[in-house]
């Protein structure tokens, strides 16, 4: 297991401590249910579904997937976020697996997973190595798997980081070819992040189902 920072990606004004004190107890997010809700309407739905949560924090949606029977390997650069999940009382710790590593260094093994989450965590992928980390998590995905989470857009305030990636929808349409998109929601407004400091949201909200295979990248 790499040593980390426990704060791989700063922000200012942002500390991961004060954020996960800040959002404990907030359900799942939208994303998410949806795309287990579109799992509860296909009709060959794998019994044993694997999924990998990205960028997994305290595990707000990983504790939600292993209340619906998946099996989860959760991940995040964070090491105290990884310790804070395998502590929680709320979780069947037999259906977990856990790692601290990074998007950069990341391997996802491929066709092996039903279903990738990644909410509010893929901007901090360094841009040079966002094109291939996004390869991996087509390839990770089974025919049928499905993707949810957020990228942050081109107006976002955060754009102003070096260190994180952002698109146009032109971008994200493009990086969706391999799928059915099931809902794409583009947000563009004035707001705060969850520890109250000010900024611009621009993010798309995706649900997708995989519907091409996909080699595995040489």
């Amino acid at each position: 297991m790499p040593t980390l920072s426990p704060t791989p990606h700063p922000i200012p004004g942002h500390d991961w401590s004060s954020y996960y004190q800040a959002v404990q107890g907030r359900p799942p997010r939208d994303t998410l249910l949806m795309a287990l809700a579109r799992f509860e309407q296909d009709q060959n739905t794998p019994c044993n579904r694997f999924a990998v949560d990205l960028g997994c924090g305290d595990g707000r949606d990983t504790v939600e997937l292993v209340r619906r029977g998946w099996r989860v390997l959760a991940i995040d650069a964070a090491a105290e976020a990884i310790e804070r999940l395998s502590h929680r009382p709320d979780i069947d710790q037999t259906q977990l697996q856990t790692r601290v590593d990074r998007f950069e260094t990341l391997s996802l093994p491929v066709a092996s997973f039903d279903l990738i989450n990644a909410s509010f965590c893929l901007q901090f992928c360094p841009p040079p190595a966002f094109p291939a980390f996004w390869q991996q998590i087509v390839t990770a995905l089974r025919l049928g798997g499905r993707f949810c989470g957020q990228l942050i857009g081109n107006r976002d305030s955060w754009t102003m980081y070096a260190h994180m990636n952002h698109h146009s929808r032109e971008q994200v349409e493009a990086l969706l070819t391999p799928f059915i998109v099931e809902s794409l929601i583009e947000e563009d407004h004035p707001g705060k992040t969850a520890l109250g400091v000010e900024k611009h949201w621009h993010i798309f909200h995706i649900v997708a189902r995989k519907t091409t295979a996909t080699a595995e990248p040489s």
